[in-house]
């Protein structure tokens, strides 16, 4: 990824109003990332809303892409998982660091997640994305990355805004505007059943995609697929 990418990626993650600073992407990754480490671990953009830790099914291991300010990975850590998270922001990562520097068995990386996984020497029983990298990924370059570095019957568990009806595949945004520089940003957005055929069709099993209605059932659900790799029978 662009130098001007990494650049937007810690814009968004500087206090809002400080020089530089960009509109974020998403307000439902804004409020996920900004849950508390006291809170608990969850998926969703409305707090103490679905299910929490139980999807990673008690890693030894895990690694988060697109950790943000790492309060999940923290909160793993403190309950003795080996935690590592990955951002392209290295802004994310130090204040990260900075913030969690009392708590052992957690480590940030500041680097692209395609490029980390693809380098990476060691596997995970857990890979995980909150309203993270995951979505801003193409997930035919990402999944077999993810596959090869799970742990035998390790789970993948990520989450993020539903699609909007019709609209599936990459979708694009100028991330400076349209009288800024000229900085694509992309997400890719797709229904349950599509996250399901396309996780099958690279290797993974015990797949699970759905919507999770929000609180309000006319505010917006958050999408969340669940996935094991190959190794683990039951």
């Amino acid at each position: 990824m662009s130098v001007s990418l990494e650049s937007y990626w810690d814009d968004y993650a500087r206090p809002k109003g400080s020089a530089g600073s960009a509109n974020p992407v998403s307000s439902g990754a804004s409020q996920a990332s900004a849950t508390s480490v006291d809170r608990g671990f969850g998926w969703t953009q409305y707090e103490g809303h679905g299910p929490g830790e139980e999807l990673l099914c008690q890693p030894q291991t895990a690694l988060e892409l697109g950790c943000g300010k790492g309060n999940e990975l923290a909160y793993l850590a403190r309950k003795g998982v080996e935690a590592t998270g990955v951002d392209l922001s290295g802004v994310q990562c130090e204040a990260a660091r900075a913030r969690w520097a009392d708590v052992p068995g957690l480590r940030f990386q500041q680097a692209d997640a395609c490029a980390f996984l693809e380098q990476a020497g060691a596997r995970w029983d857990a890979v995980y994305s909150i309203w993270g990298a995951v979505w801003f990924l193409d997930p035919e370059r990402l999944l077999p990355l993810v596959r090869a570095r799970l742990t035998p019957g390790g789970v993948l568990v990520f989450s993020q805004a539903p699609p909007v009806e019709g609209c599936y595949g990459p979708q694009g945004m100028y991330g400076r505007g349209f009288r800024g520089e000229s900085l694509p940003v992309q997400r890719w957005a797709y229904t349950p059943a599509m996250w399901e055929r396309m996780l099958h069709a690279h290797g993974f099993d015990h797949v699970r995609a759905r919507v999770l209605e929000a609180p309000d059932p006319a505010h917006v659900g958050t999408l969340l697929v669940e996935a094991r790799g190959p190794g683990r029978s039951g």
